[in-house]
């Protein structure tokens, strides 16, 4: 039988901090599971905000940090016929182009934004990993065409609470697990709860007509969410033993997400949408004392 847990302390954090990067890996053995998670999980949110938000044919679309590609292959069928659209990220061997779709190796830090002019602009899940955000998302903005539109899904991962488990020990150990994993995306230069400040940051890009859409996600056995957890958790394993979790500790908390007496909300997924400003019309060169809007 396992030892019970330590006590929780304060956020566990690597004893050096890594380079800057995303701290889940296109070329992880598990980014396929990952992925295929990640899409169950978030697709309808972030695809259905596109939708609402009239994205329609003969639109020209990029999304930056584009993963396995589920979001690029929609927003093509939604912008066909006459529409195409441009994929980044900076491992992007996972998506396969196809008439319309563009597939680059980019990054989106350091390389120029391939056009500018773009209708819409989708980015999901990848600014809160950028110190450079907010820099990276003015270009973003720059990148649209007048009424152009940016959509940002971020999460703030800040309160992740167990709901549900079969002891206090376990409810505890769920919250070191997720302690950790914050810390891990801060050491490596990243903001777990930017998500809260993504509706400001479009706001300060200069953007205008602004949307907000908060979500919660439920993490129970059989729920994607609840997968993308547990993938992440099987990725970040060697890491997390580098600080202080043990391997007993590491598998008890798989056994505890995969048990029917388990429960979780995710942090809050914020998808905000803003529109670059249209070009103001020109004012006429005078005003006649005729108009009825003279003074």
């Amino acid at each position: 039988m396992d030892a019970d847990p330590p006590e929780p302390t304060a956020d566990p954090v690597p004893p050096a901090p890594a380079p800057r990067g995303y701290v889940f890996d296109n070329d992880s053995p598990h980014s396929a599971r990952h992925h295929a998670s990640l899409e169950a999980a978030l697709d309808p949110l972030t695809l259905g905000h596109l939708r609402d938000a009239g994205v329609s044919p003969g639109m020209r679309c990029l999304e930056i940090g584009a993963g396995a590609g589920s979001v690029a292959r929609a927003l093509l069928r939604f912008v066909s016929p006459g529409g195409t659209v441009t994929a980044t990220d900076l491992k992007p061997g996972r998506i396969a182009p196809e008439p319309g779709l563009t597939v680059l190796a980019h990054d989106v830090v350091d390389d120029p934004l391939p056009g500018s002019g773009y209708d819409v602009v989708v980015a999901r899940l990848v600014l809160q990993h950028l110190p450079e955000r907010q820099a990276v998302l003015r270009r973003l903005a720059d990148a649209l065409a007048p009424g152009g539109l940016l959509q940002v899904d971020e999460f703030d991962a800040g309160h992740e609470p167990c709901l549900l488990a079969p002891s206090e020990d376990d409810a505890r150990l769920y919250a070191r697990f997720t302690d950790a994993k914050a810390a891990l995306m801060r050491a490596s230069g990243g903001d777990p709860t930017w998500g809260r400040r993504a509706a400001a940051a479009l706001r300060d890009a200069g953007l205008t007509d602004l949307r907000i859409r908060p979500h919660v996600l439920l993490r129970a056995p059989g729920t994607p969410a609840l997968g993308l957890q547990l993938h992440h958790l099987a990725q970040l394993a060697p890491r997390l033993l580098d600080t202080g979790f043990t391997r007993a500790e590491l598998d008890r908390l798989e056994a505890l997400m995969h048990g029917p007496g388990f429960a979780a909300a995710t942090g809050v997924l914020y998808s905000v949408q803003g529109r670059r400003p249209a070009r103001p019309e020109h004012p006429p060169a005078h005003r006649t004392t005729d108009s009825p809007e003279a003074t």
